[in-house]
């Protein structure tokens, strides 16, 4: 059975017990719901705002939760649902700055932070192909444990292949 689930007839109402174990399994997946809330927003505390959210919501609405169920994917599509709603509203909403305005201030993007993403996909893509794929699941959120399930190794392998490619990027980026 998946981390987090809980088991039971999908129906029934949740014991006590289940209740504290998925309350429990919600704080244990905030380093996910962060890692998954950073691929909806760039600013650090509008993604706490937003796992905050996210976890009060499905705090709020486990007696909805299917026992059986991943607990994981319940909470994603939580906060996936969460930004979509937020997004919407600040469409509507007026910031009350008068017209035109924002041309005046904003500013084009720098030609320096151009190289330099620049420099940073080159360093990636010339990662060795293994090290490449462990970095890349790890930095989208998805636990040690998991990327060596896909990677068809053991957890200390992904650590090893993410530590070698975090010191390459480290020394090709000097």
């Amino acid at each position: 059975m998946a981390k987090h689930a809980v088991s039971g007839v999908p129906g029934d109402k949740l014991s006590d017990a289940q209740l504290e174990a998925l309350r429990v399994g919600i704080a244990d997946l905030a380093p996910a719901l962060t890692a998954f809330a950073r691929r909806f927003v760039r600013n650090e505390e509008d993604v706490d705002d937003l796992v905050q959210e996210t976890m009060l919501r499905g705090l709020r609405a486990l007696h909805g939760f299917t026992p059986g169920t991943a607990l994981k994917s319940w909470l994603f599509t939580i906060l996936r649902n969460t930004f979509c709603t937020r997004y919407k509203v600040s469409k509507r909403e007026c910031i009350g700055l008068p017209v035109g305005i924002e041309q005046i201030m904003s500013t084009p993007a720098s030609q320096e932070w151009r190289v330099q993403h620049q420099e940073v996909m080159r360093a990636i893509r010339d990662l060795d192909r293994d090290q490449k794929r462990a970095l890349l699941l790890v930095a989208e959120g998805t636990s040690y444990s998991d990327a060596a399930a896909i990677c068809g190794c053991r957890v200390g392998t992904i650590k090893s292949r993410v530590n070698r490619a975090r010191e390459s990027l480290r020394r090709n980026l000097e």
